[in-house]
């Protein structure tokens, strides 16, 4: 393994463990998981990242692809292997002439957000701005913009990769239409995406925020949210969750309540909005934060509270329904969050997001209502036993009432049975788009989708 031909070819910087940035250089955005790689190199332009993958392929390495380094599982790095890091490669171009933006693989939203606003757009992605551009778009992209304009993948126009030969190829819907189809959904199984180009929309300014009620009234409010936010105009979006209140940055009388909460975003005319929420505010929430903000100010509301380098542990499903069984498993591992900061979230699947087929491209659950996540975070190492146990016995009581998949950017690494559930009727069709672009697997440290044999 010449690491010193390596280093000749790379423009960027080849970090090794006995670099004096070694230890930064290994940290995931899940404290909890510390892997330590061979080699990681941040990368600076696609020659960079051909050279990598090229060096992992013919040194037989394990290798793992890392843009923002949200993954909760921690799989943008592996141990004893090569790290290709993207965090170099970073630029946002915004054409005004047919709004679409070109965005580099090592990009995170927060910095499309900033490019775009200024023009008066958006690009639909989730709910923190420190979240990568790459892994959040592959996986799917469920966030605030979901109703109105669709999922990100729905947004997606086109994308640069370098495959696991090493050639690099641009994808869309008539130049390698198989993986442009694969790679809505598929994740990173496929290549190294090191632009994506998106449609954007007009958005400038939202009205949004959370409203707040007590834990007690959480079935009474699940039973009306469900019925109420499908029926809603695609101009009001919002996703309910179960947590304990963090005081900051809500007022001290919040504090510590278990609380069953909608956070609402809002992109219709804002003279119509208290129309459209009127049914929200009779339901008299004890806490209503809810005004006109910009929009890249309603993407970083959580940003603080959920900065790098925290204890996470993930589980999640689709679900059709929140029957009463269902409530009531809720209410009973809401009054158990164990730390302020572990939650429940519930994103609805509606309006334009559930215009696709679920044959259209890889994101199989188009028929879901939800995309549910459980998390259990907390600052502190000690802690890391009780949040997984919370997490998982919460996950275990509500699976039952659910589709039987997951959203895979809510996952840890849970075996090949989950991942085929979560791909459900495409896992085959996936599974031979691997086969043909990445035969031996060398894309593997993902949610992963065996070649089809």
């Amino acid at each position: 393994m010449d690491i010193v031909k390596l280093t000749t070819l790379i423009r960027g910087e080849v970090i090794l463990p006995e670099h004096r940035n070694y230890d930064e250089a290994c940290k995931l955005y899940n404290g909890m998981i510390n892997k330590k790689p061979a080699i990681i190199v941040k990368c600076v332009d696609v020659s960079d990242v051909r050279h990598c993958v090229n060096f992992g392929r013919e040194n037989n390495l394990l290798t793992a692809i890392r843009g923002g380094g949200h993954n909760g599982a921690g799989l943008g790095s592996c141990d004893n292997g090569l790290v290709i890091d993207l965090s170099g490669i970073k630029f946002v171009k915004v054409n005004t002439k047919d709004n679409t933006v070109l965005v580099g693989g090592g990009n995170v939203w927060g910095e499309v957000d900033h490019a775009t606003h200024s023009f008066g757009l958006a690009v639909p992605a989730g709910i923190i701005s420190t979240t990568g551009v790459g892994g959040l778009t592959l996986g799917g992209g469920v966030g605030y913009l979901s109703k109105k304009y669709g999922l990100t993948i729905d947004n997606l126009l086109e994308v640069d990769m370098v495959l696991a030969d090493g050639s690099f190829v641009t994808v869309n819907k008539t130049d390698h239409a198989d993986l442009f189809w694969a790679i809505r959904g598929g994740g990173g199984n496929f290549g190294v995406a090191t632009a994506f180009k998106f449609q954007a929309h007009p958005i400038k300014n939202v009205i949004g925020g959370p409203t707040f009620w007590p834990l007690e009234r959480l079935d009474e409010i699940m039973e009306w949210y469900h019925q109420f936010i499908h029926d809603a105009s695609e101009d009001l979006n919002g996703f309910i969750s179960v947590m304990r209140v963090p005081v900051p940055p809500f007022p001290d009388f919040l504090k510590d309540q278990h609380i069953c909460g909608i956070i609402w975003c809002y992109t219709g005319h804002p003279d119509d909005f208290e129309d459209v929420f009127s049914e929200v505010r009779e339901k008299q929430p004890i806490f209503d934060h809810v005004g006109e903000i910009p929009y890249p100010s309603i993407q970083t509301l959580f940003d603080a509270l959920m900065p790098p380098g925290l204890q996470w542990y993930w589980r999640a499903d689709f679900f059709n329904e929140i029957p009463k069984a269902a409530r009531d498993q809720h209410f009973k591992f809401g009054k158990e969050i164990p730390t302020v900061l572990s939650q429940m979230h519930l994103y609805p699947i509606s309006g334009k997001a559930s215009v696709p087929k679920d044959t259209d491209m890889a994101w199989a659950y188009r028929d879901a209502k939800y995309a549910g996540v459980i998390v259990g975070v907390d600052p502190e190492p000690q802690n890391a036993g009780m949040i997984t146990d919370w997490c998982k016995s919460y996950y275990d009581a509500l699976h039952p009432y659910s589709m039987g998949g997951a959203y895979s950017n809510f996952m840890m690494e849970e075996g090949p049975d989950r991942v085929k559930a979560s791909f459900k009727h495409n896992y085959d069709r996936l599974s031979e788009i691997k086969q043909k672009y990445d035969p031996n697997n060398f894309f593997k440290v993902n949610q992963n989708i065996k070649p089809k044999s």
